[in-house]
């Protein structure tokens, strides 16, 4: 029965969301159009608060229609008060396209508007990438190592779209999110890069390493957002499609932005070093709550 169910819930959950989100996806767009058309700067600064309202609409809508096709318990964990008019750079795992709905319905609640780093490919995907464009989000285009030694006018290219896209941040309460992992997690992705963790891969800090040497005094505070779902963790987007999703928990551990934490990642082999021990401390912090929570769930 639950097989029968599962089947007759997946296209009505799947037309409903994608429904919701090209139509959010389009009102951003096209709103965003016509700040690109009127570049006057109190009325780009309205059109974009007007946007940021749909951006949240979207989450809104989306997140409620899991909790009505889903038994699902959101368990949300702060152990700080948060505020909407602070800027804050978040740090998470990264599972599922899922993951990022999740994040934005978090920020609608708790936060400035989000804005994630986005690899380039995800400019052509429908609703999705024209939304984002029009929001303002980077899009980062990765290059192999092997690749920018053969091209070496592209090194650096990434750390440009940052200082770019920082600086445009600044004008207005944000709260930048990068999932340092790179990609989503899989145990295959993981075996493939060694990673010494059972339920995440190993972060990169060269991406947060340069926000906050760009941004550091304009965030209020740096929030590890840990992701899971306990009982979905091999296939979280389908079985939340399917009606089959129970469990899903966002913890958020706030941590100070320190001085340590800022400094010339790149050029600097001490603090380099530095910063990845650190880093790599919030990664095994984070492993070890997902385990607990594999652990009390199955024994449940």
């Amino acid at each position: 029965m639950k097989s029968l169910k599962s089947y007759f819930i997946f296209p009505i959950h799947f037309v409903l969301q994608m429904t919701n989100l090209g139509f959010w996806g389009m009102m951003i767009f096209c709103f965003g159009i016509m700040r690109f058309i009127i570049p006057i700067n109190i009325v780009s600064k309205l059109l974009l608060r007007l946007m940021h309202f749909f951006y949240f609409t979207f989450s809104i809508f989306s997140v409620g229609m899991i909790k009505f096709f889903n038994k699902v318990n959101i368990e949300v964990k702060v152990d700080e008060e948060l505020s909407k008019h602070k800027w804050y750079l978040i740090i998470a795992n990264h599972i599922s396209y899922l993951d990022i709905i999740l994040l934005i319905r978090f920020c609608a609640e708790h936060t400035s508007p989000p804005k994630f780093f986005l690899k380039k490919e995800l400019i052509w995907l429908p609703f999705v990438g024209i939304a984002a464009w029009a929001l303002d989000m980077p899009f980062m285009r990765r290059y192999t190592q092997d690749f920018v030694q053969k091209n070496p006018h592209l090194k650096g290219t990434d750390i440009e779209t940052t200082r770019q896209s920082c600086a445009k941040f600044l004008d207005s309460p944000t709260s930048v999110i990068n999932f340092v992992e790179g990609t989503r997690f899989s145990p295959a992705k993981a075996q493939d890069r060694k990673s010494p963790f059972s339920n995440l891969l190993p972060p990169k800090a060269g991406g947060i390493a340069f926000t906050l040497a760009s941004m550091g005094e304009q965030f209020s505070n740096l929030l590890d957002i840990t992701l899971a779902y306990p009982q979905n963790a091999d296939h979280p987007m389908r079985d939340m499609l399917s009606g089959d999703m129970t469990h899903i928990v966002i913890d958020v551990s706030v941590h100070p932005v320190h001085e340590q934490i800022i400094g010339d990642y790149f050029n600097n082999s001490g603090f380099r070093e530095n910063f990845q021990v650190w880093l790599n401390e919030l990664w095994v912090n984070k492993n070890t709550r997902m385990k607990t929570w594999m652990k009390g769930l199955k024994a449940q």
